[in-house]
C-alpha cells in the first residue's frame, strides 16, 4: 500500500510528539488500519474512534472492547489477514466503498464515540463518570462475569485431591 496514489503510510514513535502527529493524521484520514496485534485492543483503535475515522479491522479472529454492548460492524470494516495481503486488493476495496456508506460509518462512529471515553473522576468530585462511558460499561462486564468466576473458584475448591477435572469457566 506504500505507493498506491491517496494512502499515507506513517511510523510514529510513542512520545509526544509522535501521538499528536498519529491522531492529526487520523483526523485528516477517511480509514485508519487496524492490523489485529499480540493484545484484544490498542490505542490505534481508540484514537480512531475519537478521529472518526473508519477503523479497517484485520484480523480473521480478534476480540474488541465493549463486544456484545456495541455493534463494530456498524461504523468499521472487517478484512481477513488473506485479502488484506494480497497486492492491491485493500485499496481497491476500501475505494469501492460509496460515500453514503462511509457517512453511514462516521455517523454511527460519532454515536459511539463517548463509549472510548474514560473519565478521570475522583471520589472527592461530585461528577460522576457518564452512565455510558467506557468506565461503567467496564464494570458492567465485571458485574457480569463475576458469578462464573465466584462460581469456577468454588468448584476449584471442591475439586478432591488428585483429581483431574477442567475447569468449565469460560468467563473471558
Amino acid at each position: 500500500m506504500v505507493n498506491e496514489p491517496d494512502v499515507v503510510m506513517e511510523e510514529g514513535f510513542p512520545n509526544a510528539t509522535g501521538r499528536e502527529q498519529s491522531i492529526k493524521g487520523m483526523r485528516t484520514s477517511e480509514f485508519c488500519l487496524h492490523p489485529a496485534g499480540d493484545t484484544p485492543s490498542s490505542c490505534r483503535l481508540f484514537d480512531a474512534i475519537a478521529s472518526l475515522c473508519i477503523p479497517v479491522i484485520v484480523s480473521d479472529d480478534i476480540e474488541l472492547p465493549f463486544e456484545g454492548m456495541i455493534d463494530y460492524t456498524e461504523f468499521s470494516i472487517f478484512v481477513s489477514v488473506g485479502n488484506a495481503m494480497r497486492p492491491k486488493w485493500l485499496t481497491n476495496y476500501l475505494r469501492n466503498i460509496s460515500k453514503q456508506q462511509k457517512d453511514e460509518f462516521r455517523r454511527n462512529l460519532a454515536g459511539v464515540q463517548h463509549i472510548f471515553e474514560y473519565e478521570n473522576t475522583h471520589q472527592s468530585s461530585k461528577v460522576s463518570a457518564p452512565e455510558d462511558g467506557a468506565v461503567n460499561h467496564i464494570w458492567k462486564k465485571i458485574h457480569q462475569k463475576l458469578p462464573m468466576i465466584q462460581e469456577a473458584v468454588i468448584r476449584e475448591k471442591r475439586k478432591p485431591e488428585g483429581a483431574s477435572i477442567p475447569l468449565r469457566c469460560h468467563c473471558t
